[in-house]
């Protein structure tokens, strides 16, 4: 169940990384709690595999590896290919021990003769921010399209520089995946022609991944191109007007973009009650201003239908993705951003920012050490957009791991 509330959490707009903490401390609490137990508890584990999940999976996987359980890991391996759930829940395992019980691990699936089990070798290298070497090049002229996405995503996060032209070559190809995965790549070690196309493509679909990329265009696209792509978002959501997942994604497209110009219009999207919280997250994203922290939220709000809903004949259990934003208050947010304007020449119209200042290292470096999830996600991308060849930050990993690499110390 932890597991499962981490996976949205790590995602979520108004988590900061000691929040995501807290929650690792638990997890971490019952983890050792499993491991006292020892051959009972591992029983319990597998017990539970009976009706296997990504968190079920998750918790004997890391019981197998902590254990160095070759029997009980080849057991979990084996569910891999046939459930999604159980490769996440591996993959989430894998990122969450440490570097030390993974020797002699990943070296192991490296050199399997599973695509799927290299697969997951190479994803427990990019979570640990570790080069798997030649085996990494290997893997892109694999035959197994589920190895070559693995390892396209590797290269691009892990700054493979060297490997740009292969990911060029992998984006005129016809698998969907890993055209996509070619476009990330290649985004992210300096290319910004082709795959930008891609990517901004893939940012106007319905699909889990068209917020990363919507993020990653704007954050590596030159002004002309990032606008280009909310041309063509603010042009679909017209055509729309009833589609509210192209609104929304307009919305969070002009936060992203940091166009000061456009504040106003995300003002008055306050005032609808459907995107009136996430019209103030662009607001934050883009001017820096914590709305609940300058007291620009109100308590008093207009009520939404509850999401999921308590009709068992509703097939729709989706969560309300701004359920934790605050609801800001459009009066007192319109006096305050006149003060800024007024006061502040880099608040005024024509200035792109992100959280409140001109995109840079410096700003990427401070928004991954304080900022929210959602806003650390970004500021991952635009450092390694603004330095080619710098490794992705992974947001995702478990605390610990990440206060040590935001402190320099490994």
């Amino acid at each position: 169940m932890l597991r499962h509330v981490r996976s949205v959490l790590v995602r979520a707009p108004h988590v900061a990384l000691l929040h995501l903490g807290r929650l690792d401390e638990r997890i971490a609490a019952h983890l050792d709690g499993l491991a006292v137990a020892g051959p009972a508890g591992t029983a319990l584990c597998v017990q539970a595999l009976e009706h296997p999940g990504a968190g079920e999976v998750f918790a004997v996987a890391v019981r197998a590896i902590e254990s160095r359980d070759e029997r009980l890991f080849d057991h979990v391996l084996a569910l891999v290919p046939a459930l999604p759930d159980a490769a996440r829940g591996v993959a989430s395992a894998l990122g969450w021990v440490s570097a030390a019980d993974l020797q002699g691990v990943v070296r192991r699936l490296l050199a399997s003769s599973q695509p799927h089990e290299r697969a997951l070798g190479l994803t427990a290298c990019r979570m640990h921010q570790v080069d798997p070497g030649p085996t990494l090049g290997a893997a892109l002229a694999d035959a197994s399209p589920e190895l070559r996405q693995a390892a396209l995503r590797a290269a691009g996060e892990l700054g493979r520089i060297d490997l740009l032209d292969t990911a060029r070559r992998a984006i005129a190809e016809d698998h969907p995946g890993i055209v996509f995965w070619a476009a990330w790549a290649a985004c992210l070690l300096g290319d910004r022609q082709s795959s930008l196309s891609v990517l901004s493509v893939a940012a106007q679909q319905d699909s889990p991944l068209a917020t990363a990329a919507l993020s990653l265009v704007m954050a590596a696209g030159a002004e002309g191109q990032a606008g280009e792509l909310a041309r063509a978002v603010s042009k679909a959501a017209q055509e729309a007007t009833g589609d509210m997942r192209r609104r929304r994604r307009l919305v969070r497209a002009l936060g992203l973009l940091g166009d000061t110009r456009f504040v106003p219009w995300l003002i008055e999207r306050m005032a609808e009650p459907a995107l009136a919280r996430l019209a103030g997250e662009s607001f934050s994203v883009l001017t820096g201003a914590d709305l609940s922290r300058l007291d620009l939220e109100t308590l008093e709000h207009p009520s939404l239908p509850e999401m999921p809903s308590d009709d068992p004949d509703d097939d729709d259990v989706a969560l309300d993705e701004d359920d934790s934003l605050p609801w800001p208050d459009v009066a007192k947010l319109q006096a305050w951003w006149s003060r800024q304007t007024g006061m502040q020449p880099g608040m005024r119209p024509g200035r792109r920012l992100f959280d409140g200042e001109p995109a840079s290292a410096a700003v990427a470096a401070r928004v991954l050490r304080e900022g929210t999830q959602r806003r650390r996600a970004h500021a991952a991308q635009l450092a390694c957009a603004l330095e080619p060849g710098r490794r992705l930050f992974p947001i995702a990993a478990p605390v610990p791991r990440q206060r040590r690499w935001l402190a320099g110390t490994g």
